[in-house]
């Protein structure tokens, strides 16, 4: 079964993250890593391909850069890689990028596609369903557990009220939740080895790509401004002297809390 994961990188969620105010575009000039979410998009693809066979192609649109997200998904076992960047790709929003995500797909040979939840940077989590929509396969998402058997998926689909389970045929997009499996750390093989196996990037042009459709001219959304949140409010303390119960009614009444 050969398995396409689409992977993103985005800016460590340890760094500090800044918006150029001219553009309202996220300053990436920080350390960035593979989007942790995808990670267990990776781990699954892995798991699935050991026990069925198949191939696992590592699928991103990013800049250059980029490449290193690519490279950890290889390290960690996946067997190619695809990067789509050009510098008309930059400021591409959601819909952007599922149709740039959508187009690469297409030139490739899959029978699932697998993605993170979401991103950690846009957190929109509708590329998925984007991408799923333009190929015209099902999507499946929020999944924390996937079995293959032969061409059809049985799945658990994470909701509100518990778990809910799904049939559905190949082919498929699939996104998965964080805590469906431990994503395996490269080892220092699969590290070395990484640097070895193909990883071939492709531009705007490879890919025919109608520039009208992607880069900050493309966004079918704006951002129109920005703040930093509000520092927290310092807490109450309520010191129980018997009376405690009475100062929280009335710290929950003053807030209009109740």
């Amino acid at each position: 079964m050969n398995i396409a994961v689409c992977v993103k990188q985005v800016i460590d969620t340890e760094a500090e993250k800044k918006l150029d105010p001219s553009s309202w575009r996220l300053d990436r000039n920080v350390n960035c890593i593979l989007n942790p979410y995808d990670e267990y998009a990776v781990e699954e693809a892995l798991r699935i391909k050991e026990a069925h066979g198949g191939q696992v192609v590592a699928v991103c649109m990013g800049p250059e850069k980029a490449t290193d997200a690519v490279r950890k998904a290889l390290a960690m076992g996946a067997d190619t890689g695809v990067l789509v960047s050009d510098e008309a790709l930059a400021g591409s929003d959601a819909q952007g990028t599922a149709y740039v995500l959508a187009e690469a797909l297409k030139g490739l040979e899959w029978d699932l596609i697998l993605f993170g939840v979401r991103s950690t940077d846009g957190e929109t989590g509708c590329v998925p369903a984007a991408v799923a929509e333009r190929l015209g396969i099902p999507l499946l998402s929020t999944l924390a557990k996937v079995e293959v058997e032969g061409s059809t998926l049985k799945v658990h689909r994470e909701t509100e009220q518990g778990y809910v389970a799904y049939e559905c045929p190949t082919p498929a997009v699939l996104s998965v939740i964080k805590g469906i499996n431990e994503p395996r750390y490269p080892s220092m093989m699969g590290i070395m080895g990484a640097k070895k196996k193909p990883l071939e990037v492709k531009d705007a042009g490879a890919l025919s790509l109608d520039k009208s459709r992607i880069g900050l001219d493309g966004a079918k959304t704006r951002v129109l401004s920005a703040r930093i949140p509000e520092p927290r409010k310092a807490g109450v303390k309520v010191e129980d002297d018997g009376s405690g119960a009475q100062k929280i009614a009335e710290f929950l009444a003053s807030e209009k809390l109740v």
